[in-house]
């Protein structure tokens, strides 16, 4: 009977180490879920703690992506780039990881390193389009277009109505000098859809490389007519003005376009470059004092400064 009681009371031991196991392992469910659900409801600063949280419980592969990817929509590149190397050395055979690697070296301007994060995704998967046309966009970044062309063509040869690789080659081609071969890509695009609008400032671009001005005028002001919040189209055409020596024409241009987005950084600079060489040192000065509080870049008393324009997310790599 005694040792009928003895077993019904007696407790098993409890193992410490089997006990912290059960306490980390909900404790990172935890922080990973939450994590999750305020990336998912934009709470992006709330998501990496969490994310963090977990991690410093252990290392797991969709937290570390979770984090990677909630730091690139902040913004915060460096430390992006940081996570997605420590994921590419805990998953190496995985090339989606050096492909996100890749896109953050482009924002981050670090080409070499780029290319390095392409070379080895395209080592795992050689049939990926994508790895291709990032790699060609790390070589057009490294100024080697010949290269770029190779590696663009193969993207396209992988998947023909690449409309991203056909604009970057043209824009490459341009570059060259390769007028007819560009606009074959060109017209490729616009057959696909002719109101696209990289496409169009594109062939802008192209006609006035060919001294056709006017026609090239003629583009651009229908874009900027279809999209008044089209900036590329503005500084395109507004610097060919400057070029023409088309000087009130260009401060015109960029008075439209300041009007409409009063934070155009972009607008101000060359605007403060027209009214320099029309005389206006003052407003010259005053136009770049504008431009560097809107955008981290240098100036002098001249009024000749230097814009660093910021890449967006999502951009097409094209000049």
């Amino acid at each position: 009977m005694g040792n009928f009681f003895k077993s019904i009371f007696a407790s098993e031991p409890i193992n410490p180490e089997e006990e912290k196991k059960k306490e980390d392992d909900k404790n990172f469910e935890i922080f990973k879920y939450d994590g999750i659900r305020a990336q998912n409801m934009g709470q992006l600063d709330y998501s990496q703690k969490c994310f963090r949280e977990a991690l410093a419980i252990r290392e797991d592969e969709e937290v570390e992506n979770h984090l990677a990817q909630a730091l690139s929509v902040q913004g915060k590149l460096e430390e992006a780039f940081d996570v997605y190397n420590h994921i590419v050395e805990l998953y190496p055979d995985k090339d989606v990881y050096f492909l996100s690697l890749a896109n953050i070296c482009f924002l981050l301007d670090r080409y070499g390193e780029m290319l390095e994060a392409t070379t080895k995704a395209i080592a795992i998967e050689n049939q990926n389009p994508g790895a291709f046309f990032l790699q060609g966009r790390a070589h057009h970044g490294l100024k080697d277009n010949v290269m770029a062309i190779a590696d663009l063509t193969q993207a396209i040869t992988l998947k023909e109505d690449y409309t991203e690789a056909l604009l970057l080659r043209a824009d490459v081609l341009i570059t060259m000098g390769q007028y007819p071969e560009a606009e074959k890509d060109i017209d490729v695009v616009l057959s696909q859809n002719e109101s696209d609008e990289d496409a169009l400032r594109l062939k802008g671009k192209l006609l006035k490389s060919l001294g056709e001005t006017d026609k090239a005028e003629v583009v651009f002001r229908e874009l900027i007519e279809t999209d008044p919040f089209n900036q590329q189209a503005y500084l395109t055409l507004g610097q060919m003005l400057i070029e023409e020596k088309r000087i009130e024409d260009a401060i015109s241009l960029f008075n439209d376009a300041i009007e409409i987005n009063p934070n155009f950084a972009e607008a101000y600079h060359e605007r403060g470059k027209a009214k320099l060489l029309a005389g206006d040192e003052a407003g010259s000065i005053e136009d770049g004092k504008k431009a560097m509080e809107l955008e981290p870049q240098e100036a002098d008393i001249s009024g000749q400064f230097e814009s660093q324009q910021k890449k967006p997310i999502n951009i097409l790599g094209i000049d």
